[in-house]
């Protein structure tokens, strides 16, 4: 196994701005990082886990049934489109109370199970950076491991950036324009996913 590009393609995969990170960002910002970091595990653990059943040939189903992979892609753009609603509606009193929607470790592990790309990234970390050796599966669960650590340190960044727009928007008002604003980011992340 090439470690050194499948350890920057894991990072760049984690890093980088979608359904999830904004998610973990703004629960982050209600509730806080410690309680945030159920949905980050829960998130990571479905994550790397589906690298290991595609590892281990499972994945290659939603390459031959497309039919699926579009149901799974219906089934996570609505319940994203649904839950960036449930942020972009919420009063500003909500900002300070419970009644916010909270991300759990149940809805990040879902999310990654119903996201027919964390699949297919899944079936390209394999197929990229799986060796062709004796131990393959050995290899495969030790790319999961990875991946497991370097997307739990990406989401503690975007959780703890949740916990620093407490400091930047102290103001109602802003807190609740920030808010819209990752909602309406998290519409557009998961249309575009769909429309690509």
């Amino acid at each position: 196994m090439s470690v050194i590009p499948f350890l920057l393609f894991a990072f760049v995969a984690s890093i980088t701005p979608g359904p999830t990170n904004i998610l973990v960002l703004t629960n982050s910002q209600h509730f806080g990082v410690k309680n945030t970091v159920p949905a980050i595990l829960g998130g990571c653990v479905a994550a790397s886990a589906i690298v290991l059943i595609s590892g281990a040939g499972a994945g290659e189903v939603l390459r031959q049934y497309p039919l699926l992979r579009q149901l799974m892609s219906w089934a996570g753009v609505l319940w994203l489109s649904w839950m960036s609603w449930q942020l972009f509606r919420a009063p500003a009193t909500s900002l300070t109370s419970k009644n916010h929607p909270r991300f759990t470790a149940r809805a990040a592990a879902v999310l990654q199970v119903v996201n027919p790309k964390t699949w297919m990234l899944a079936l390209a970390v394999v197929s990229l950076f799986a060796p062709a050796s004796e131990h393959a599966l050995r290899d495969i669960a030790l790319m999961a491991l990875w991946f497991l650590l370097i997307s739990v340190g990406c989401l503690m960044c975007w959780a703890l950036l949740g916990r620093a727009v407490n400091r930047v928007f102290r103001t109602t008002v802003a807190m609740v324009r920030f808010q819209r604003a990752m909602a309406l980011c998290l519409l557009i992340s998961a249309w575009a996913g769909m429309l690509a």
